[in-house]
């Protein structure tokens, strides 16, 4: 298989991870309409071990598409948005320095692009500040608990020989 075969197959199956992670295990979040998920922490992992593009790429289109067959496709366009950012930008400063202060500075990166995105989106769609604000004390939680999840896994990840071939070749 080619290095090109082997990204597509690599994004696609972290897009397919995030959308399954992301519609697996829903916490309802009264006064929100929303759910908390562990979406965000295939996103981190993804960033992390495969660089920004492939954390865009999975976050973003993974995370638009539980919205849309998770009933919520008013906000899979903002979800693009924000997951595509959020995964890129994790990557980014992971990039080439991938030490344990670096990604925690990373993921709590994400994560804060994740809560004002979602801020900034719902003040759009509920025409409130006020109500949209009230999704930011789930939307940290979210971040919290899938940097939690995907630190640990990332670096235990990190150690297996078939992954850092995929990382050698990306």
């Amino acid at each position: 298989m080619n290095n090109k075969t082997k990204k597509i197959v690599l994004n696609g199956l972290m897009i397919a991870l995030v959308c399954i992670a992301t519609m697996t295990i829903q916490i309802p979040t009264p006064g929100t309409s929303g759910y908390v998920n562990i979406g965000d922490s295939v996103i981190f992992i993804s960033s992390i071990l495969f660089g920004p593009v492939s954390g865009m790429v999975a976050g973003g289109i993974g995370s638009a598409m539980a919205d849309i067959l998770g009933g919520y496709s008013h906000w899979a366009l903002f979800t693009l948005i924000i997951k595509g950012f959020e995964g890129y930008f994790v990557g980014i400063i992971i990039k080439n320095s991938n030490n344990m202060i670096r990604t925690i500075l990373a993921t709590v990166v994400g994560t804060l692009i994740m809560v004002v995105g979602y801020f900034l989106a719902g003040i759009i769609l509920k025409g409130s500040v006020i109500i949209s604000a009230g999704s930011i004390p789930s939307n940290l939680v979210q971040g919290i608990i899938s940097m939690i999840l995907a630190i640990p896994l990332s670096y235990s990840l990190n150690k297996v020989k078939y992954v850092k071939t995929l990382k050698v070749n990306f």
